[in-house]
């Protein structure tokens, strides 16, 4: 016995309450002390201890993982605890590893629960201790997890707030803008929206000894009296500007259940979007809303674009406008004596040999974007009327949905509160109860299953007025941030990159007219999260908004383009998709079928045997057997719009046939080309290109195009 190693291990967990009969580590190491002393007075004892340690793992103990290989090697003979919770409060683990200790010969004792083993064969006894310790774990994880949900769904659980704000009752979850911090979260969107990278943001902060986010909550702590052993840098990080620069909190947008703890102690998980629980509008915001929209459009765009600062000379449609005859980007004209323009590439490089000039001029352009505004907000006019008396609504309606919500939530927690008499009169009736234990304990269920479904209709109940009240927030933002943009575009003398950044996808130049593809189906102009999509209103067609544009110059004849952006007559929707976008965006129903139209292609240019194309009554949507990028989006030909608005098949089966070019700047004739005709109005056509080897039409080509046009017919009017 005077050569025995005893190694001695103490635990206090971080909750209090669990572990009230071991409330120091003091207090165990007297106990172990005591019992070696009548047991093994010669032994040399070694204390190992974890404090504000949870008892659920192993591997988040440092003592207990500096002990364990000395464990492994034997150094010790024996192990006490003062009982079998210090060691472990999880069953599965807890016994694993106690078996792992004991195959190593080393002995445990657990003084409290009389455990000496392997003296004494008490297997059995430690497997219900060990059961017995759990459940008082399980069982508090589980009161916990249901004490933030509940406050998460009330918008009531908040352990801290980002930069720019600070707590102040962090008990009752209140806080405030911090002024200081805010007008640094201010200065870093606006160096963003500017063109400044995350890396150069990070710099400049750190340079003018701008206070990080650690270095402000050391403050505020010491200001208020605390202790802060915190590790703070003085050097902003570029993961924490992209992180702020992402942060909807900055625009009064509560967002709570972003991750989820799957098991005790374990690792938190990031949860879907669409499981947020979100409160719009619900505490006083830093950064507009419109600048947000901004930076976030800039962020996605960035992902497509390396460069990140500010040019010294700007050329705004650079990226956006290419040749429509030969597919080259225009090129900006550097002379000083003539008014800023663009020229095709492919003619500043070779001359004629290359392409004609199609010289344009910067002014021009800006006319057209700006004569579409214009139109598409005068022929909105209805719709904002709607929109703007929404807005001046908007108190009222959220102020009734919040009420609602806190009236539900009152109602769930009496609801709880019933709910847990009703189990403890359960357990006391059915103790009493004797032969009809059975039957009250069958009726109690009963009753418990209608308090619990009553609980679950008012959960819904509280998330749906809570999503009433963030809809009428969400709709009367987008109308907002979409008056905003029409009007700051309209007042200024020349276009900024971002306003065509904007609205701009794409400028086609021709030598007689210019396409214009907007932005992102159709113009992207701002973000809001949404779930499903939700058409506003607009239900009038968008009147001329096809024009012409002149440009004059001194010395040659005016020269008139026809420009077209969306059809006369065709309509314009206004809705907010899934990813939050509010969209304008012209209907095609072809469009709509862009997937199976896809498909479709690929089959019918297999089988056909040479190109097909699918399109719409503007342009290609689909298209198989040549290469896609030079022909997807590219607009139909006259010739094939005079074939649209005559309904009849038109077939390239001999010489005698007339032979159309379906597809503008693209070198190929169409062999057979049928109409997509649904409920009595024309929607696009199937079209069959000339091949290798297919010079006329045969036809099985003919019947094919003519079946997938009915087919495409059929599938529009289901």
């Amino acid at each position: 016995m005077d050569s025995l190693k005893i190694a001695a291990y103490t635990r206090i967990s971080v909750d209090t309450e669990l572990d009230k009969d071991n409330t120091s580590i003091e207090n165990q190491k007297a106990i172990i002390g005591e019992y070696c002393r009548l047991h093994f007075p010669t032994a040399n004892v070694d204390y190992y201890e974890d404090r504000d340690r949870s008892g659920y793992t192993f591997n988040q103990r440092p003592g207990y993982m500096q002990l364990r290989p000395l464990l492994m090697d034997h150094t010790y003979d024996i192990l006490i605890i003062k009982d079998l919770s210090r060691f472990s409060r999880r069953t599965g683990k807890g016994l694993a590893e106690f078996e792992d200790i004991i195959e190593t010969g080393i002995r445990i004792i657990a003084i409290g629960d009389g455990v000496d083993y392997p003296k004494n064969d008490d297997w059995m006894k430690i497997k219900l201790y060990f059961f017995v310790n759990e459940m008082p774990v399980t069982d508090a994880s589980k009161k916990v997890s249901a004490v933030i949900q509940s406050r998460q769904n009330k918008g009531e659980w908040i352990c801290s707030v980002p930069y720019g704000y600070m707590m102040t009752n962090a008990k009752k979850g209140l806080f405030e803008a911090d002024e200081p911090a805010a007008a640094i979260v201010r200065e870093v969107f606006r160096l963003y929206n500017e063109g400044w990278g995350y890396k150069k943001i990070a710099n400049y902060l750190t340079d003018r000894h701008y206070p990080t986010p650690r270095m402000r909550q050391k403050e505020l702590i010491e200001r208020d009296g605390g202790e802060c052993r915190l590790k703070v840098k003085d050097s902003w990080s570029i993961i924490t500007i992209q992180k702020m620069l992402e942060n909807d909190f900055y625009i009064g947008t509560l967002r709570q259940h972003k991750w989820q703890r799957t098991k005790i102690n374990g690792s938190d998980m990031r949860t879907d979007e669409s499981e947020h629980i979100v409160f719009e509008n619900h505490h006083p915001a830093i950064i507009e809303y419109s600048e947000f929209a901004i930076t976030q459009e800039l962020m996605k765009q960035r992902t497509t674009n390396s460069y990140r600062g500010v040019r010294k000379n700007e050329n705004m449609y650079t990226g956006v406008l290419f040749c429509g005859d030969c597919g080259s980007p225009m090129f900006a004209m550097s002379r000083k004596d003539l008014k800023p323009a663009y020229i095709c590439g492919a003619y500043q490089k070779r001359g004629k040999k290359g392409c004609t000039s199609h010289h344009i001029r910067t002014d021009l352009l800006d006319d057209i974007l700006r004569s579409y505004i214009l139109k598409v907000r005068d022929n909105s006019a209805d719709m904002l009327e709607v929109l703007e008396e929404s807005i001046r609504n908007e108190e009222t309606s959220t102020r009734d949905s919040f009420a609602a919500a806190e009236q539900l939530g009152e109602l769930m927690e009496k609801e709880k509160e019933e709910l847990k008499q009703l189990i403890k009169q359960k357990t006391r009736d059915v103790l009493k109860a004797g032969d009809n234990a059975s039957l009250i304990e069958q009726t109690y269920d009963e009753l418990i299953s209608d308090a619990q479904d009553r609980i679950d209709g008012l959960q819904n109940q509280l998330i749906l007025a809570a999503d009433n009240a963030n809809t009428i927030i969400r709709t009367n933002r987008a109308a907002k941030s979409v008056m905003q943009v029409f009007d700051d575009i309209l007042q200024k003398d020349s276009l900024d990159k971002r306003d065509i950044n904007t609205i701009v996808d794409r400028i086609l130049v021709y030598e007689d007219h210019i396409d214009v593809k907007l932005k992102a189906d159709v113009d992207r102009i701002l973000h809001i999260a949404t779930k499903k999509p939700e058409t506003i209103n607009f239900n009038q067609g968008t009147a001329d908004i096809s024009q012409t544009a002149v440009q004059s110059s001194a010395n040659r004849k005016d020269k008139v383009y026809r420009v077209n952006v969306i059809n006369e007559g065709d309509p314009l929707e206004i809705f907010t998709n899934s990813e939050g976008e509010v969209i304008f965006k012209k209907y095609s129903p072809v469009g709509d079928i862009s997937d199976l139209a896809n498909q479709y292609a690929e089959v019918l240019a297999k089988i056909g045997g040479c190109p097909a194309a699918i399109c719409d009554r503007d342009h290609v949507i689909a298209v198989s057997g040549m290469q896609k990028k030079e022909v997807l989006e590219r607009r139909v030909s006259s010739s094939l719009e005079d074939v649209i608005e005559g309904r009849k098949p038109v077939v390239y089966a001999s010489l005698e046939d007339k032979r159309i070019n379906p597809i503008e700047g693209v070198d190929k004739y169409a062999i057979a080309c049928a109409p997509i005709v649904a409920q009595g109005d024309v929607n696009g056509a199937v079209v069959m290109l000339s091949g290798s080897g297919s010079e006329y039409a045969t036809p099985e080509q003919t019947a094919l195009v003519k079946a997938a046009a009915m087919y495409f017919s059929k599938q529009m009017e289901e």
